[in-house]
């Protein structure tokens, strides 16, 4: 007969086999990988619970607009006068962005809506991972996984969930400004790090000449993005500055020999319909007219003081971004610059909010290199040291304070600001005049309606910059910032 040894022999012999198969099968898998695979599925997950709990109902609103747009131009009418049914919506971009939209026409509307999510998110991923990039090379995280996890936190917010589920192009306007960074960032890096790149094309690519494009073709697309140029004209940025200008100029008169009379319908009546977009004081716009028209309770924005407050956070938001630039830190002033058009833009809806993207990593990144500062830990690399960054100088003073609270306010914020647009409290007080006032709801009603203007003023005005964490600097001004570093 069989004893308790063999039968319990037995039962586990199953259970034994299944854990060799699966010892086989990860022989050589990194058991890390495997654990941080299973936290990007999880936070993916989240991540669409969070979108089905707090966004809205989405059908590819916009795209529809476009697509039927499009259709009807490449069927022989004429573009701007499209109408979608059952709205009194039209085609609103510059033909520019009209030409790169009709190859959609061949498609159906759900399929291009797909096309235009699949791109946004792979141009979200390559975006993230420029931006993050320093960050984990210093914390030394595993790019893939950092990324992995933040492109689906990127999208559960307000301006990724909206992009995607309208289908809206402004997380590919965002990657082609972001680009322009990542090549001021491989020019300041030229003679150095890419001097041993072979080839003419890999030479030119690595040697960022030809940053400032990706803004020229965004201001084609859409005229918002020039407050770009004007940030590069500030930072005297000449020659990026000439290629934007230039790009823009080019595509534009390109498009204008294409298709002429569209270019001249846009540019002479179309340009200066607003009402083609919307009321002032529709919920979804969180700009700046937005805020006071609500606050007026006014279908329209009041004209004069909008203007006084724009000059205001114009002059406010470009002398900070370019503070920021002098002190080393590019992302936060592009940042900064990408929020102040939010703000000064008569109209921004939610999706265009794409900014608060990169401005929630600044907050992060300040936090943890304050408590580093703090505890006198050096980076483990010698950018802070030569352009005079707070982290990771050597010789920094003994812990000071408590250091573990060091650098938590700038934790909370970027935590209270991921917060906010994630659960974005708009809409429960969405309200809309002459039907109903935007006070119907009190003055607590009447501040989450603009909770998220409210958030974009706070951070043009308070948004911290990181000395020496993204310096742009190129020729013979990153050599002499490197001599005076060494002195």
């Amino acid at each position: 007969m069989p004893t308790d040894v063999g039968r319990r022999a037995d039962r586990l012999a199953p259970i034994q086999r299944v854990t060799r198969g699966i010892d086989r099968v990860t022989r050589g898998i990194d058991r890390r990988n495997v654990v941080r695979g299973a936290i990007v599925a999880a936070v993916a997950y989240a991540a669409w619970l969070a979108i089905g709990t707090f966004g809205r109902p989405y059908n590819f609103f916009d795209m529809k607009i476009y697509h039927g747009a499009v259709v009807w131009w490449a069927s022989g009418h004429e573009l701007y006068e499209f109408i979608a049914p059952e709205t009194t919506l039209g085609f609103t971009y510059p033909p520019f962005a009209g030409l790169v939209m009709l190859p959609m026409a061949q498609l159906p509307i759900g399929a291009a809506g797909l096309v235009n999510a699949a791109a946004s998110i792979a141009a979200l991923a390559l975006v993230l991972a420029g931006l993050l990039r320093p960050i984990v090379d210093r914390l030394g995280w595993p790019l893939w996984f950092t990324v992995a996890l933040a492109v689906p936190l990127a999208v559960a917010i307000e301006p990724g969930r909206e992009t995607l589920g309208y289908g809206q192009v402004n997380i590919l306007l965002f990657a082609l400004i972001m680009a322009d960074l990542i090549g001021l960032r491989w020019r300041s890096r030229r003679g150095t790090h890419y001097a041993a790149t072979d080839g003419p094309l890999l030479r030119f690519i690595y040697g960022g000449a030809w940053a400032g494009a990706g803004i020229g073709l965004a201001t084609a697309v859409k005229l918002t993005p020039a407050l770009f140029i004007a940030y590069l004209l500030i930072t005297r940025q000449w020659r990026v500055a000439a290629t934007a200008i230039g790009t823009t100029i080019g595509v534009t008169l390109g498009t204008f020999a294409i298709v002429g009379d569209e270019s001249r319908t846009y540019f002479g009546s179309v340009l200066w319909q607003t009402e083609r977009v919307g009321a002032a004081d529709m919920t979804p716009n969180q700009s700046l007219a937005g805020l006071l028209a609500r606050l007026y309770d006014s279908i329209e924005t009041p004209g004069l003081l909008w203007l006084a407050f724009s000059v205001l956070v114009l002059a406010l938001g470009l002398s900070r971004a370019a503070s920021s630039r002098a002190d080393g830190d590019e992302l936060t002033a592009f940042t900064l610059v990408g929020l102040t058009a939010n703000v000064i833009s008569p109209i921004s809806w939610t999706h265009h909010l794409v900014w608060v993207i990169p401005a929630i990593i600044v907050l992060a990144d300040a936090a943890v290199r304050r408590r580093e500062a703090s505890r006198g830990m050096p980076q483990r690399t010698g950018q802070g040291a030569v352009f005079g960054g707070l982290p990771g100088v050597n010789g920094l003073r003994p812990p000071i304070w408590y250091p573990t609270l060091t650098g938590l306010r700038h934790g909370f914020a970027a935590i209270g600001l991921y917060l906010l647009f994630l659960i974005s409290p708009i809409w429960p007080y969405e309200h809309q005049l002459p039907e109903m006032s935007h006070y119907q709801d009190g003055l607590f009603g009447a501040l989450m309606e603009n909770s998220l203007a409210l958030a974009l003023i706070v951070l043009v005005a308070a948004l911290p910059w990181r000395p020496g964490a993204e310096p742009a600097f190129y020729g013979d001004r990153l050599a002499r910032a490197v001599v005076n570093g060494r002195r």
